[in-house]
């Protein structure tokens, strides 16, 4: 450290001379002698380019190219690119996605009893679905879905209180949920004293200075969106009396009565009075085609969706769309809410948390929309809609999700064993009941792992790979594996410790009956097993044999599993680099990297190809399904259209 780099100077002549016979004498400042490689890669230049001949020599030894994301290993220049093939450091996340919808209350039979039966992890289907509706559980927050069933924020209303707000701004922030979604329409802008912007600056939680900065932005946007409705009002206040007077002399009733009335008795108005006004000059009989319009005037409208779209003060209907009130249907404004049933609140059903939340997530996904939401009928007139939900663990928490407010529940399965691929005019970029694969694995695991796992076995779980019983729409959990891989006594099961699917392989069972748990002695030494004994170097070399799933499955039973394991890491494992944010003082924050991790992925031994199982026929099991229920007829059936057929015959007897 602090030392100086020292670069050779090129000769006059060598700078510009390729020649490999070069025969120029040898003078200072002007050329050098002609040299070959020291790496013996075949090049000949001249001495003065020799360090320049370092960055490009096939034979010079250089670090991987992934070295800044992990990869430890050096080599040759001209084996990096079939170093990147294997490179620990070139990891792939798999990307592969899937739907997979929330059942219906009309199929809970089947997902009933698959629910309590012990033996998940033989249903491959009900493995894949309880691992998607754990990841769909946690994604769901429900103050997104019921805002109005949460718990008031500690530590939110201490931050309110603590600030000294000006009267006008803390009549607009009593209600914290307005304040957000609304935001304060009327506000004067002050900042805070001396004395709060000091004890605020002195303040170490950092979260709250953070809210309060994002606060003061909001306040910013909304004190000049104010300052310009202000200025812009104004204008058209003094454009407005400018016209009225210039147009004092021509004022007339329309004019009039679209000021003083609201858009209902001024459409009125103009169907008894339409005639009269026609007649009078103050309704032109026949609008030109360039003046027959609906707006009045345009008025800048911020439309989030399309209905929060709101009708303009200066909506005027066509002549064309009034009709005769007369022949209107009457209409009454009525609320209905659950008061009418006569039951008080306590008397009311409970609602189930999983159901009404996915209902409830499920509307917006496919409608675009929440349920009972507030619709335009037209321009005029809006059906307002509200829901009202009764839950037995409200009010929730601000941060909890969907799988916090079940966890005292007992487990059940939710969502469809169906996974569907392609989708239906759905956006997956946002959407909760997309799923994504998400796995890390080396770049030369990736095309084993997605033609195996998503190709081979998740496309053919509905009949190929797995069957069901053809009477599990009743509630029968049977289930049987059709395909095994060919030429490997091994069966397919879903981990639900690693989120994946692995290989086992069927050990015969004397093999297991020798097997002993390794316990702790008095003196602290342990038994070691018969496989634990032998030396370093054989336990090296039997994992070598082994897949990345079973390696990362061995390095957890003991240290020197853990050891021999370790020992295959650069060969077999790959390197991630793992983050964390930092918090300053100030406030700010960065992110850096904290280490290095290596582990093993997920990916099991190759499958080339996969044979039928020696499982009997699905008629066997029908035979003794409890589900399959026969109905024996003995009285005699009248078959469709069998009366015709006798007539035609009694008429053709009768012919002849």
């Amino acid at each position: 450290p602090g030392g100086k780099k020292t670069t050779t100077k090129k000769n006059l002549h060598c700078d510009k001379c390729y020649n490999v016979h070069c025969q120029v004498p040898v003078r200072i400042s002007v050329s050098c002698m002609v040299i070959k490689c020291r790496k013996n890669c075949g090049a000949t230049l001249h001495m003065c380019k020799q360090e320049e001949h370092q960055l490009l020599c096939p034979n010079e030894t250089v670090p991987c190219l992934n070295v800044n994301y992990g990869c430890p290993l050096t080599m040759l220049r001209h084996r990096l690119a079939k170093h990147l093939e294997v490179c620990p450091a070139s990891v792939v996340c798999c990307s592969q996605e899937w739907n997979r919808w929330p059942v219906s209350e009309s199929d809970l039979t089947f997902y009933r009893n698959v629910s309590e039966s012990p033996q998940t992890e033989l249903h491959l289907d009900v493995a894949m679905a309880l691992r998607d509706q754990e990841l769909l559980f946690r994604s769901i927050k429900m103050k997104n879905i019921f805002p109005e069933l949460m718990m008031e924020d500690p530590a939110l209303q201490d931050i309110i209180a603590g600030v000294n707000w000006p009267a006008e701004e803390a009549a607009c922030s009593l209600d914290y949920g307005e304040f957000t979604e609304n935001s304060c329409t009327r506000m004067e802008e002050k900042e805070l004293g001396q004395e709060e912007g000091d004890v605020l600056a002195k303040s170490r939680d950092v979260e709250s200075i953070q809210n309060y900065s994002s606060w003061e932005k909001i306040f910013a946007k909304e004190m000049g969106g104010c300052k310009q409705t202000v200025k812009n009002l104004n204008k058209k206040e003094e454009k407005g009396k400018e016209k009225e007077g210039k147009e004092s002399l021509n004022y007339g009733v329309l004019e009039r009565l679209g000021k003083e009335v609201n858009i209902a008795d001024y459409n009125m108005y103009l169907v008894h009075h339409g005639a009269m006004l026609i007649n009078f000059g103050q309704l032109a009989a026949c609008t030109p085609r360039e003046k027959d319009f609906v707006y009045g005037n345009l008025e800048p409208i911020e439309v989030k969706t399309v209905r929060s779209f709101n009708v303009p003060t200066s909506y005027r209907a066509k002549r064309s769309h009034l009709k005769d009130p007369t022949q209107k249907a009457k209409t009454v404004h009525q609320s209905v809410d659950t008061a009418d049933l006569g039951l008080s609140v306590e008397d009311l059903p409970k609602c189930d948390e999983v159901h009404s939340t996915l209902l409830c997530s499920l509307e917006k996904e496919l409608k675009g929309h929440l349920i009972s939401e507030s619709v335009g009928i037209d321009g005029l007139y809006v059906d307002i809609g509200t829901q009202t939900y009764n839950f037995c663990s409200a009010p929730f928490k601000t941060d909890a999700s969907l799988a916090d407010v079940i966890a005292d529940k007992p487990p059940g399965l939710y969502v469809h064993v169906e996974a569907e691929s392609v989708t239906r005019r759905h956006n997956k970029t946002s959407s909760a009941f997309s799923y994504m694969c998400g796995h890390f694995f080396r770049r030369d695991e990736y095309r084993s792992h997605f033609r195996n796992v998503h190709s081979d076995i998740q496309a053919s779980l509905s009949g190929w790979l797995q069957q069901r019983c053809p009477l599990a729409y009743l509630g029968c959990t049977f289930t049987q594996t059709r395909l095994q891989p060919a030429g490997q006594q091994a069966t397919i099961k879903f981990s639900q410790d690693a989120s994946a699917f692995v290989l086992r392989p069927q050990v015969p069972s004397p093999l297991c009956e020798g097997v002993k748990t390794s316990r702790p002695q008095r003196n602290g030494a342990h038994n070691l097993d018969p496989l634990s004994r032998l030396p370093l170097e054989i336990l090296q070399h039997i994992a070598g044999y082994l897949d990345s799933s079973t390696l990362s499955q061995l390095s957890q039973v003991s240290h020197l599993m853990r050891e021999v394991c370790a020992m295959l890491l650069q060969e077999r494992g790959m390197v991630s680099l793992k983050w964390e944010k930092k918090t300053y003082s100030h406030g700010g924050s960065s992110w850096r990297c904290r280490k290095k991790a290596w582990e093993f992925s997920s990916l099991f031994s190759s499958v080339d190809r996969w044979s039928f199982s020696n499982a009997p026929s699905m008629s066997d099991h029908l035979k003794t399904c409890s589900f399959y229920q026969r109905e024996e007829r003995t009285e005699p059936v009248v078959l469709a259209c069998l009366g015709e057929v006798r007539d035609k015959h009694g008429e053709v007897k009768h012919k002849r």
